[in-house]
């Protein structure tokens, strides 16, 4: 019987030099290029981050959920959350390790379903982190609903032509291609109807109206880009995987980009459960710290547990992924994990924003980025209440209704059965009185 809650010693080596290397070399470019993660590397930015990569190469610790064929280390989705837990406290840092949302679910699928030709044009480079990428899928008009999709793609003799408008593809403005979904056969069901392409981002046709950004971001500054696709012509090969199988891929794609954000997620939560301890200790009021104050301490007890509780479930949820290698296998867990994320995030980071004070809804400190951040964790990659009734259904596919009028645990009819399958030893005990 295998059952274990320690690490590897080898990996928890690497682990841990990993969570010294993030915040001795990493976390300071969270500060001097705040936002530009996803920009080229160029000039001065190139000379300072390209030996962080290096370094993370020569550890073994390099896209480690790929394997050695695409670059990776082959480690898998658990050790990723073990090294995602660390990286997750950066926002420059998976970009140091080769394993950035949304790039690395977009190489997932490039890797699964692209022919050769289009795993040497896009993949490599990917990988590399010399080029980003963007997963153009929701419109504006069908929020978390694909079958309302309207974007077509035509075939015109060897090309295929599409036509329609994207809303909310992050990354677009500095990607180097984008994964557009679309309709290939609207007189078909939509799971059978819709393929994906592979379209770099300077082929004509292709127009960011407005880049959206996020609260208290400046308009057209943000990096989740509107898109007009008005006549955008992309050769047959575009095709990635077969035509109609847009469904299929989006849920490896998906599947994966649901678990690396609970993951990451983990290490933000943790940031700011160590902020919270940190004010709490250094903070004196009414005549005591603020750690002895008892409100606080359950807010402490409170952060600790929800986030104990989570990792453990993305940990298993990672840990089931690579037992089945089918994220369908795994989609109530995936979903589950989605549900619960956003929350942790935020009530962990609201817990530390009420101890630190004004200070902690200033822009001196990261906290309520981080509640802001739980705010779009709670609809990347489909909204939370979506997930709940898949989460919902799936338990359901577990359980039967009754078989009569009452409840299988009504007290009167299980105690009536008992008597029956016990009545000798209760005749017996009647007998001895």
């Amino acid at each position: 019987m295998a059952w274990d809650f320690e690490t590897d010693p080898d990996f928890q080596a690497k682990l841990d030099w990993a969570d010294a290397f993030v915040r001795d070399e990493v976390e300071q470019l969270d500060l001097v290029w705040p936002g530009e993660q996803f920009t080229p590397l160029t000039g001065k930015r190139r000379e300072a981050i390209e030996p962080l990569k290096r370094a993370v190469r020569e550890q073994g610790l390099w896209a480690t959920h790929l394997g050695p064929d695409l670059g990776g280390q082959g480690y898998g989705q658990l050790k990723l959350a073990l090294l995602n837990e660390i990286l997750g406290r950066s926002s420059w840092a998976p970009i140091v390790f080769g394993c950035q949302a949304p790039d690395t679910g977009n190489a997932e699928i490039i890797a699964h379903y692209g022919t050769p030709d289009q795993r040497h044009r896009y993949l490599r480079p990917l990988l590399e982190g010399e080029i980003f990428s963007c997963y153009s899928m929701t419109e504006p008009q069908a929020g978390a609903d694909p079958t309302r999709f309207e974007t077509r793609a035509v075939r015109d003799g060897e090309d295929w032509v599409i036509d329609g408008w994207k809303f909310f593809s992050s990354n677009a403005r500095t990607a180097a291609f984008l994964i557009v979904m679309a309709v290939t056969n609207p007189n078909v069901a939509a799971h059978q109807g819709m393929s994906m392409f592979l379209v770099p981002t300077d082929t004509p046709g292709v127009r960011i109206v407005r880049n959206v950004g996020l609260y208290g971001e400046p308009l057209d500054e943000g990096t989740h880009a509107l898109i007009h696709y008005d006549h955008v012509r992309v050769p047959a090969e575009a095709l990635l995987g077969g035509e109609g199988q847009a469904f299929v891929i989006a849920q490896t794609r998906l599947g994966g980009g649901r678990i690396h954000h609970a993951m990451r997620t983990i290490g933000l939560a943790r940031k700011a459960l160590d902020m919270l301890c940190e004010r709490a200790l250094s903070r004196e009021t009414a005549g005591s710290r603020l750690a002895d104050k008892q409100y606080v301490q359950g807010y402490i007890a409170d952060s600790y547990a929800q986030l104990t509780q989570f990792r453990l479930f993305v940990l298993y949820t990672a840990w089931e992924i690579d037992k089945y290698n089918d994220y369908k296998k795994v989609r109530k867990d995936i979903a589950a994990v989605k549900t619960v994320m956003p929350t942790v995030l935020h009530d962990i980071a609201w817990r530390a924003m009420q101890v630190h004070g004004a200070l902690g809804v200033s822009n001196e400190v990261p906290l309520f980025t981080m509640i802001h951040g739980a705010a779009v964790m709670g609809l990347a990659d489909g909204p939370t209440e979506v997930h709940k009734t898949t989460v919902a259904k799936q338990v359901l596919r577990d359980h039967v209704p009754s078989p009569g009028r009452w409840p299988t645990e009504w007290i009167p009819g299980r105690l009536e059965a008992a008597r029956v399958k016990l009545a000798d030893y209760l005749d017996r005990e009647a007998g001895n009185l």
